[in-house]
């Protein structure tokens, strides 16, 4: 399981808005363009209709990103909720997929790893009751990429199943 902030500052809202507000063709012509055949397959077993969720980490979280697999669960964060949970389809490192995907000021810092979700939901969780779990601390505000212990994430699984289903 992981935790990434995700809503902090304009540009992460406005990749939000593109790929996590909406479902990504990813065979689009500029998208499809920029993945290599093992990518587009990959992607294609998890999301046989071509479109999906996208979120990703810039490089200086490849070794964290490149432990994510299938299955594996990713809490977005920004202003002080957790905004979304995503079950991550594909994970893969390719910069120009993701120049592509979000388009980004050259002067920003620029994403290399990507993963798609195959699932997405917005259950919009105060950080308060995050930090009143086994493991977690008042005030942490999980900047960068994190990788959570067995404990936490059991801790977290546990919080989402007790939501209304409304809510997940």
């Amino acid at each position: 399981m992981v935790i990434q902030p995700s809503f902090g500052n304009q540009h992460a809202r406005r990749h939000w808005a593109d790929t996590l507000d909406r479902l990504v063709d990813y065979r689009a012509p500029r998208l499809a363009e920029a993945l290599t055949n093992d990518q587009a397959a990959a992607l294609d077993a998890q999301h046989p209709d071509g479109r999906a969720h996208f979120w990703g980490a810039s490089d200086k979280h490849d070794k964290r990103a490149d432990l994510l697999v299938a299955g594996d669960v990713v809490l977005l964060t920004g202003r002080k909720h957790v905004l979304a949970v995503g079950e991550v389809g594909h994970a893969f490192r390719n910069p120009g997929f993701a120049r592509a995907l979000w388009r980004p000021d050259p002067a920003r810092c620029l994403w290399s790893n990507v993963y798609s979700f195959r699932a997405l939901c917005r259950p919009h969780i105060p950080y308060e009751q995050v930090w009143a779990l086994p493991g977690f601390n008042p005030g942490d505000n999980f900047m960068g990429l994190r990788l959570l212990s067995a404990e936490k994430a059991s801790s977290i699984l546990g919080l989402l199943d007790g939501l209304a289903p409304a809510t997940r």
